[in-house]
C-alpha cells in the first residue's frame, strides 16, 4: 500500500493535470482549432499537420482521433483526409513525453500557486485559461514526482527487479506496454510512468522501448471502442488508427529498434527520461515517413476489414454525431442537414401521397408509410441531439438557433403526419371503393400541387436563408387557404345538388383539411426564416 496509493494518486493527478492543461489550451485556442480539421484537410499534409498541432494543443492523440471519427461519422471528412490527420495525432501526442522529460519538478508548486492567483483574482476568460494552463502545468509535474517517490522502494525489491528482467524480452514488454495503455486509456501517462520508473533507475531504455512501442498500440482501443455504434466509415477510421500503429511497431520490432536506440542513447547517454522521450517521438516520426506515401493502402486495408449493410446505413442519422456536440458551430450545421434531410423525405411522401389519393396507387401507400417510420425516428434522433447540443456552452445565438430547429423539426414531421393521414384517406377510398366527380380530382389535383410547391419552396428557404423564398411561401399559404374554402363551398354545393356521394364527400373534406394544415406548417417554417431580417 505504501507503493501502491502515491503512485495511483500520483496517476491520478497527472492524468487530471494533462487534461486541465489540455482544456484550458483548447479554450486559449478557441473554437478555430477544432474548425482546422475540417477546412484544412484537403491536403493529406496539411493533415498531418493539423493533427499534430491540435493534438499538441488538446495533449490527447486519443482525444483528437476520437473527434475525426466524428467527422467521419458525420460526413465532415472522408477517410483520405482523416488518414493524415490520424498519423499527426500521432506525432502530436509526443510532446507530452518531451515536456516531462525537462523535469520541472521544482517549479510545479510555483505554477500551480500563480494559477490559483489568477483564477481567484480575476474574472476575465483569457485569463482564466491561462490559469488553467498553468495549474494543470503544476499539477502534472506533482503527479509525476508522486508517482516516481512512490515508485522508489521498489529499487530494493528483488521480486520486481526479476520482473524488470523478465521484460527484456521485447515481445512481453509489447504486451505490457499495450495492456497498460489500454487500461489507463492514455498513451501519455504510461509513458509517464516509465519515465516515473526510469527516473528511479528501475528501467532502462532496452525494457523501455518495447512497452513504449506496446503503448502506441493501445492507445487505439480509445479510438476504437468509440466507433462502437458509428458507421461504416467511421469504423474504418479507428481500423486506419490501429493499423497505422500496429504497422509501425512491427516495422520497428523487426528492422529499426537497435539503429534508433542507438541513437536515442547517443544523443543523452546520462538521461533515461530524455530518450524515452526521443524514442517515442523518432517512432512517431519515422512511422509517419515510412507509412505516409502508403496512406491510400491504409484506407482500402481498412475497407477490406470493415464491411457493412447499406440498409442499415440508409436507417442511420446520416450528419449527426455526439462527438462533434465540442464544437457548437459545426453541429448546428450538421443538425440543419439532417433536418433538410428529413425535409426532401416528408417532401417525396407528400407527391407520394397526391399519387395514392388521386390514382388510387397501392405501392405508394406502403412507401409512404415505410418512409414515415424512418421520419419518426429521424424527429426522434435530431430532437434528442438538439436537447444534447443546448446543454452545451452556447452563445445566444446559438441558443436561438436550437430553438428554431426545435420549431422546424416539429412542423417537418407534422407534415410528414398529414402525408400518412392523406395516404390511410386513400386506403379507406380504395378498399371501400369510393370514387370522386371529375370536378372533385380536378380540385384535388391543383390543390395537392399547391401544398407540394409550398412546401417545398419552406424547406428552401430554410436551406438557403431566403427571405425572398420565404415571402412567396406567405403568399401561396394564402393562395391554399383561399383553395380550401372554395373547394369546401364547391364541394357543399355539389352535396346539395346530388352530384356527389356522403362517403365521398367526407374523404374529400378531410383530405383538404389535411392539405391547408400542410400550408400552415409550411408558412410556420417561412417565419422562422423571416423572423431573421427583422
Amino acid at each position: 500500500m505504501d507503493i501502491a496509493l502515491p503512485v495511483l494518486g500520483g496517476l491520478g493527478l497527472f492524468l487530471y493535470g494533462m487534461n486541465l492543461m489540455g482544456m484550458g489550451l483548447q479554450k486559449a485556442a478557441g473554437e478555430k482549432l477544432k474548425r482546422l480539421i475540417e477546412v484544412l484537410t484537403n491536403n493529406r499534409l496539411m493533415g498531418v499537420l493539423v493533427g499534430t498541432v491540435v493534438t499538441m494543443v488538446i495533449q490527447s492523440s486519443s482525444a483528437t482521433t476520437v473527434m475525426v471519427i466524428g467527422f467521419v461519422n458525420a460526413g465532415l471528412m472522408n477517410l483520405y483526409q482523416a488518414v493524415g490527420v490520424i498519423m499527426g495525432a500521432n506525432v502530436g501526442t509526443t510532446v507530452t513525453a518531451q515536456l516531462i522529460a525537462f523535469n520541472l519538478t521544482d517549479f510545479a508548486p510555483l505554477a500551480v500557486a500563480i494559477g490559483v492567483g489568477i483564477w481567484i483574482a480575476t474574472s476575465k476568460k483569457r485569463a482564466k485559461n491561462l490559469a488553467e494552463i498553468l495549474i494543470g502545468f503544476g499539477i502534472l509535474f506533482i503527479g509525476m514526482d508522486m508517482m516516481a517517490n512512490g515508485l522508489a522502494p521498489l529499487a530494493n525489491n528483488p521480486t520486481f527487479t526479476n520482473i524488470m528482467v523478465s521484460l527484456n524480452d521485447p515481445f512481453l514488454g509489447m504486451l505490457v506496454g499495450l495492456g497498460l495503455t489500454t487500461i489507463i486509456q492514455s498513451s501519455s501517462a504510461s509513458i509517464g510512468l516509465l519515465q516515473a520508473l526510469a527516473s528511479q533507475g528501475l528501467i532502462n531504455i532496452n525494457i523501455a522501448f518495447p512497452i513504449l512501442f506496446g503503448d502506441n498500440i493501445g492507445t487505439t482501443t480509445t479510438a476504437l471502442i468509440s466507433s462502437v455504434g458509428a458507421n461504416r466509415t467511421a469504423k474504418r477510421a479507428a481500423v486506419i488508427h490501429f493499423l497505422f500503429n500496429l504497422i509501425g511497431t512491427i516495422i520497428f520490432m523487426t528492422i529499426l529498434r537497435v539503429p534508433i536506440q542507438a541513437i536515442v542513447t547517443k544523443i543523452s547517454p546520462n538521461d533515461i527520461q530524455r530518450q524515452i522521450a526521443n524514442a517515442h517521438t523518432l517512432f512517431n516520426l519515422i512511422n509517419v515517413a515510412i507509412q505516409f506515401p502508403f496512406a491510400g493502402l491504409l484506407v482500402k486495408a481498412a475497407e477490406k476489414l470493415v464491411s457493412g449493410d447499406k440498409k442499415e446505413e440508409l436507417e442511420r442519422s446520416k450528419f449527426l454525431d455526439t462527438r462533434i456536440i465540442e464544437t457548437p458551430s459545426i453541429a448546428l450545421g450538421q443538425v440543419t442537414k439532417e433536418v433538410l434531410r428529413m425535409g426532401k423525405l416528408v417532401e417525396d411522401n407528400l407527391i407520394l401521397a397526391g399519387k395514392a389519393f388521386i390514382e388510387n396507387e397501392d405501392e405508394d401507400i406502403e412507401k409512404v408509410l415505410s418512409q414515415e417510420k424512418t421520419i419518426n425516428k429521424m424527429e426522434r434522433d435530431i430532437t434528442e441531439y438538439l436537447v444534447e447540443l443546448s446543454n452545451a456552452p452556447l452563445t445566444d445565438d446559438q441558443h436561438n438557433q436550437v430553438n428554431v430547429l426545435f420549431n422546424i423539426i416539429n412542423d417537418v414531421e407534422r407534415v410528414g403526419d398529414h402525408a400518412e393521414n392523406l395516404v390511410e384517406l386513400a386506403q379507406y377510398k380504395i378498399d371501400n371503393n369510393l370514387n370522386f366527380t371529375d370536378e372533385a380530382i380536378d380540385e384535388l389535383n391543383i390543390m395537392f400541387g399547391k401544398c407540394q410547391e409550398v412546401f417545398k419552396k419552406a424547406i428552401d428557404s430554410f436551406e438557403t436563408n431566403s427571405e425572398g423564398k420565404a415571402r412567396e411561401v406567405m403568399k401561396l399559404e394564402e393562395e391554399v387557404d383561399f383553395l380550401e374554402k372554395q373547394n369546401r363551398a364547391n364541394h357543399i354545393d355539389r352535396l346539395n345538388k346530388l352530384q356527389c356521394q356522403t362517403g365521398p364527400g367526407i374523404i374529400f373534406l378531410d383530405a383538404i383539411s389535411n392539405l391547408e394544415r400542410v400550408s400552415d406548417h409550411s408558412s410556420n417554417i417561412a417565419m422562422y426564416v423571416l423572423d431573421q431580417y427583422k
